[in-house]
Parts: structure tokens; sequence; C-alpha cells
């Protein structure tokens, strides 16, 4: 039986490409939660008109690889102490947040932060609140590094993320 994870950690172009390298993580989708408005465009979301964070949706086996795994993903692989922003990507819809599904992702969050801030110069600043809903992205945001690996943007961003979900958790990878 599968379950599903929401994570909003900057561009969802790379943090779709990190969890899509994740043993277990049967299916990724980017899309955008958080806001407003039913059914937001990317151009509405970039606007910040929605309210929305970009954002990837994870159905998974927690058989295999375990909601607080996950977590560890999600924190090492982005900056949770950066308000609105990721890297050079600046505003709302590029939040730290994770949306939870249920009352014990909520618990599992809250106490997962809690034990990972010492080890933070800054306050993380990652929202945690409940998925009202999940909006899938157009179908060019879906698998966007593998079907454009050449991108500059991709090639500067991605790579490093890559890179540092192998070092850090090389026993989670597929």
């Amino acid at each position: 039986m599968t379950e599903q994870a929401t994570f909003a950690g900057g561009c969802f172009w790379c943090t779709e490409s990190v969890f899509k390298q994740v043993d277990g993580v049967e299916d990724v989708v980017s899309g955008y939660a958080g806001g407003h408005v039913e059914d937001p465009s990317y151009k509405a979301v970039c606007r910040e008109e929605t309210g929305h964070a970009e954002c990837v949706q994870l159905t998974y086996d927690p058989g295999v690889v375990s909601y607080e795994d996950l977590l560890a993903v999600f924190f090492t692989t982005h900056n949770p102490t950066t308000l609105n922003r990721q890297g050079n990507d600046v505003g709302t819809q590029y939040r730290s947040a994770v949306f939870y599904h249920d009352e014990g992702q909520r618990e599992a969050v809250e106490s997962f932060i809690e034990e990972i801030q010492p080890g933070y110069d800054d306050d993380i600043v990652t929202e945690v609140e409940p998925l009202e809903a999940f909006y899938p992205a157009e179908a060019y945001h879906q698998d966007y590094f593998e079907k454009n690996p050449n991108q500059a943007y991709c090639q500067m961003t991605i790579p490093p993320k890559l890179e540092k979900l192998r070092e850090k958790h090389a026993e989670l990878l597929a």
C-alpha cells in the first residue's frame, strides 16, 4: 500500500529530480499547493497571484522508504532557513513548506524540525500546514530535467542537489 507526501523546496524541477532518485518513491508529480485559487497556472503562481508554492507530491512505498527518510532528503537538499527563496529563485512560490496529509505526518515533521534545528545557524522557516489541495503543474513541467538536461538553469542548480543527495543519503537511492 502506498502513501503520499507533499514538499515545497524551491523550484519543483529541482525537488522532483531529487526525489525521483529515492528508492521506494514510485511517482513524483510537480505541482502547486498552499494557495487560494483553484487550478492555478504557472504564470499566475510566478506572478504571486495565487499564494501557491511550487511543490512535488510523492507516491511512495513506506515498506521501502519511511516518511522520516523522505524528510531527511527534503531538508538535506534545500535550504530551510531562507524565507521565500532558494538560491537565485525569489518569491513566495519558492518557500520551504511541508504540506502534511494527516496528523501523523504533522507530528513527524514538527518533531523532525525540532531535532535538526540545532544543526543550523539560522531558524528553520519551513511552513508546516495541512494539504488542502494539490494541483498538478502543466505537462511540460513534469519530468523536466529528464526532458531538458542541457537547459542552463537545470545544469546549474540540479547536479549540486543530486550530489548532496548521493553524499548524505546513498543508502536511500534506487
